[in-house]
């Protein structure tokens, strides 16, 4: 169940289109990927398979972040 969790967020936060939205999925995403990492690291549960999708997920997460911080915010700063 909770890896399904952080997948579905994780999905959310792909397929969000809205600048300001989207920082909220990143977080929520993250957020549910590291209680996912907690449990494994409780129960030594999971598959590799998990193990993996979990880091590729983590590294889609920092990409989706630094595109946010290239795109200007409403301030037109640039920064987010």
């Amino acid at each position: 169940m909770s890896e399904l969790i952080w997948k579905k967020s994780y999905q959310a936060a792909l397929v969000e289109t809205d600048d300001k939205k989207l920082r909220e999925r990143i977080q929520a995403a993250k957020a549910a990927i590291d209680n996912r990492l907690q449990e494994l690291q409780m129960d030594h549960g999971g598959t590799p398979e998990e193990r993996q999708a979990i880091t590729a997920a983590l590294d889609g997460l920092n990409f989706l972040r630094r595109e946010l911080q290239t795109r200007p915010d409403e301030t037109g700063s640039g920064k987010s």
